[in-house]
Parts: structure tokens; C-alpha cells; sequence
């Protein structure tokens, strides 16, 4: 699907029907990777409409020169909310740079993004985490991707399974020749937001916090930091899993995404 949004057309993926659910992928991919990853989710867990926009720069969403920021994204954002969500409450869920951008979303709007989930969140800085190191290899490579990918696969994983190399095929590869990359330098190098996300006075709904301890790209310790913010958090750091935490221990992710979505609800009625 697409909206168009100041003259960009945003394309988006759509499923179900229900409150409002804003899913946002990380960058290098697209939106297959989380929806990929959240799908399986909501085949149990029925009353929700998932959105998965292409953020600019990425999947078939492009990034004009008048997008030179993360600013940029987020109004983008914004208007594709307006278009596609209205006034309604909705939930919004971020796994890495995605989750920066989702947590701009809530501060913005907390009256109306009624829950928030952050997997592997990004932020304005990233320090303190640890070094790369692959936990499980077990995967056999050969012949299976081109040496780009290969690299890719390698430096995303730590667990390198046939499982985890399947849904990299499926969800995460497609998407890497799609990535603009010269308009993600160009937005990149304006990373900061105007408003930091937790400036404002605390989020009151909803939040799940999910951290790789072996994430080489966001750490823990990071996301840690965010909870003095978010009085209604569950904050879970899972091993054996690094910034591809959703594809390397799915079932303890979905788990703790339907509680989360169960929070929601039951605060949505009270």
C-alpha cells in the first residue's frame, strides 16, 4: 500500500484490523524484517491492525533531498499517522534505529500511542557495548549467500544457525539492495533529534524494553538507562542474542511482545 505524505509516497504493508499498531524496522532493511518477526504474534493474538511503513531511504519508501534529517523521518512519520491512523489511539513498536524514531513518536503524541515497544533501541549515542562475538556456529554457508551477504549475516548473528540463516534469507537480505545509502548518510549525519525523546515529562502507558546481552550495536546498558522514563516498563535483557535478538530468541520475544500487548489492553480498559 502507499500514502503519500508532503508529496512522499510511503509505502507501507497492512494486516488485520483492530487499534492501530505502527511497526518500524531498523535501518538497512525494510519492513519485512519486523514484520516478519511480529506477524506470528498476531496470528494468535487477534484486535490489532499492523502497519509496517518502509522508513525513507529504505525498501520502496524513497529519500528526497528534502529529507536531510531525522527530524525529516519523524514528520514523515507523523503525517503517515495522520493519514493512516487518524485521531485514534495506537500502539507503536521500534527495533533498533527504528526504536529511536518510535520513542520520538510517543513523546510527541503520548495521548494518543497508547503503548510502546522497543527492541535493541538505538539512541541519540551508543557506548559501552560489548564486542561481537558469536555464540553459537553451526551453520553451513556454503554456496548459501553472495560474500556481501555472507558478511552481513556474520556481523548481524550470533547465533548462526540454519534457522537463524533461513530468516535472514526470507526477512533481512531482501531488503539490502533496496537500502539508499548515500540519503541514509545524508539523514544520518543530522542523527539528533530537536526533542530527546525522554526530555519530557514521563510516558505513562505501556512499555516493553527488550536488550541483547551480546548486542554489539546497542548495547544493554543503554536501553537500561531509558526506564527512569517509562514507569510502566518490563525491561528484559535476553542472552544469546545480539541487535538480531527478534530472530535469534523468537519465542522469548514474542512471549514478552503479547504480555506487553495484554498490558495494553487491560490499561485501555480501565
Amino acid at each position: 500500500m502507499e500514502a503519500t505524505v508532503s508529496e512522499l509516497p510511503v509505502h507501507y504493508a497492512e494486516y488485520g484490523s483492530g487499534t492501530p499498531v505502527l511497526a518500524l524496522h531498523g535501518a538497512g532493511a525494510d519492513h519485512r524484517e519486523i514484520a516478519g518477526a511480529l506477524e506470528p504474534i498476531f496470528s494468535t493474538v487477534h484486535g490489532f491492525r499492523r502497519l509496517y511503513p518502509d522508513l525513507p531511504g529504505m525498501g520502496r519508501t524513497p529519500a528526497p533531498g528534502t529529507i536531510t534529517s531525522n527530524d525529516d523521518v519523524l514528520d514523515v512519520l507523523l503525517g503517515l499517522i495522520d493519514s493512516t491512523i487518524g485521531d485514534e489511539p495506537f500502539l507503536v513498536i521500534g527495533h533498533s534505529y527504528g526504536g529511536y524514531l518510535a520513542r520520538a513518536v510517543a513523546n510527541l503524541r503520548p495521548d494518543q500511542a497508547v503503548g510502546l515497544a522497543l527492541i535493541c533501541p538505538v539512541g541519540a549515542h551508543t557506548r559501552d557495548v560489548p564486542q561481537h562475538e558469536i555464540l553459537v556456529s553451526s551453520a553451513d554457508l556454503t554456496g548459501e549467500l553472495d560474500p556481501d551477504l555472507e558478511a552481513t549475516y556474520r556481523s548481524y548473528f550470533v547465533v548462526q544457525t540454519a534457522e537463524t540463516l533461513r530468516r535472514f534469507r526470507e526477512h533481512v537480505a531482501p531488503a539490502t539492495s533496496l537500502v539508499d545509502e548515500s540519503s541514509l548518510m545524508r539523514i544520518f549525519s543530522h542523527w539528533e533529534l530537536r526533542n530527546r525523546p525522554e526530555a519530557a515529562k514521563a510516558y505513562p502507558h505501556p512499555v516493553l524494553v527488550l536488550a541483547g546481552r551480546q548486542d554489539a550495536t546497542a548495547g544493554y546498558t543503554g536501553p537500561w538507562e531509558l526506564i527512569e522514563h517509562y514507569p510502566r516498563a518490563t525491561f528484559a535483557v535476553l542472552d544469546r542474542a545480539g541487535h538480531a535478538l527478534l530472530h535469534e530468541q523468537p519465542d522469548l520475544a514474542q512471549a514478552l511482545v503479547a504480555e506487553w500487548l495484554a498490558r495494553v489492553r487491560e490499561r485501555s480498559m480501565t
